[in-house]
């Protein structure tokens, strides 16, 4: 080969080099883009879910704490649950003080469910009927496991029309639970308090905002078992909500909600505690 063909081959080489070099440069920085842009979807929909969530003061709310002395045990407005006719209890995992306190103290009969830990806790003196079940938004049988609708669990119970009080702890699985039940479900239910868990999906703030349509967002406490960085302004990934109906709830105009109650315990009774800061 002639120097001239080298050096026409070895410029189409340089060329075919610089232009594979660019095309990578220009690959990373586009992901690089589309990275900071989701990242930037994903603060504003924390952000919104976590505004959505500020709770309101309420005139007429005298908070108690029912179930465990740390994880298991919610805060709940114990002097409106004076109409209560039935309860619903939901991720037992083998224990369930809450369900046994709603029922002994309001002499109810609380519905208990879990599809993936079977055992039936205790209630001396209450009235419990434990559900080999679980809860979503949806009817389906999954590895054996049976799932049924909040608004299907009601009817089955003959509890159609009654006042309820619920407990939710799914790991997940309350998000689609609510976003999917009928609208006269939540007329039904007086007071929930609900173990949420996440904060990166557009659709929760979605449920929370439907849910406020119906509820007062009466208190927040956040897991302290799950505390975690980089989720601003979300001090954990999972939290605690009390929802209070609003044919119950007086919104005090004039007064502020937020932060820890003398009642609120950290979930995990020996780790750091993490709950935001309120001015």
């Amino acid at each position: 080969m002639t120097r001239r063909r080298w050096l026409v081959a070895g410029v189409a080489l340089l060329a075919v080099t610089v232009g594979l070099v660019v095309r990578n440069q220009v690959k990373v920085y586009r992901n690089r883009q589309a990275r900071a842009i989701q990242v930037t979807s994903e603060v504003g929909f924390r952000q919104s879910l976590f505004e959505a969530l500020q709770p309101v003061a309420l005139t007429n709310c005298q908070l108690e704490r029912f179930g465990e002395a740390n994880d298991g045990g919610y805060l709940m407005c114990g002097n409106l649950l004076g109409q209560l006719q039935s309860g619903y209890s939901y991720g037992i995992a083998g224990y369930d003080k809450w369900g046994c306190d709603i029922s002994t103290r309001l002499k109810v009969r609380l519905h208990q469910y879990d599809c993936f830990d079977t055992a039936q806790p205790a209630c001396p003196g209450g009235d419990t009927v434990f559900h080999a079940e679980c809860v979503d938004g949806l009817t389906r049988t999954e590895e054996g496991r049976f799932f049924d609708t909040i608004d299907n669990q009601f009817e089955k119970n003959g509890d159609g029309a009654k006042h309820i009080a619920m407990k939710i702890d799914v790991e997940g699985a309350e998000w689609d639970s609510f976003l999917l039940a009928p609208e006269d479900v939540f007329s039904q239910i007086d007071q929930m308090a609900v173990e949420f868990h996440g904060a990166q999906d557009q659709k929760y703030a979605a449920v929370v905002q439907r849910l406020k349509r119906f509820f007062h967002v009466a208190h927040i406490h956040f897991n302290n078992a799950s505390c975690v960085e980089g989720l601003d302004p979300f001090p954990s990934w999972a939290y605690e909500v009390l929802f209070v109906n609003k044919s119950l709830g007086v919104v005090d105009p004039s007064g502020t909600a937020g932060g820890q109650h003398p009642l609120d315990a950290p979930n995990n009774p020996v780790a750091s505690d993490c709950q935001p800061k309120v001015p």
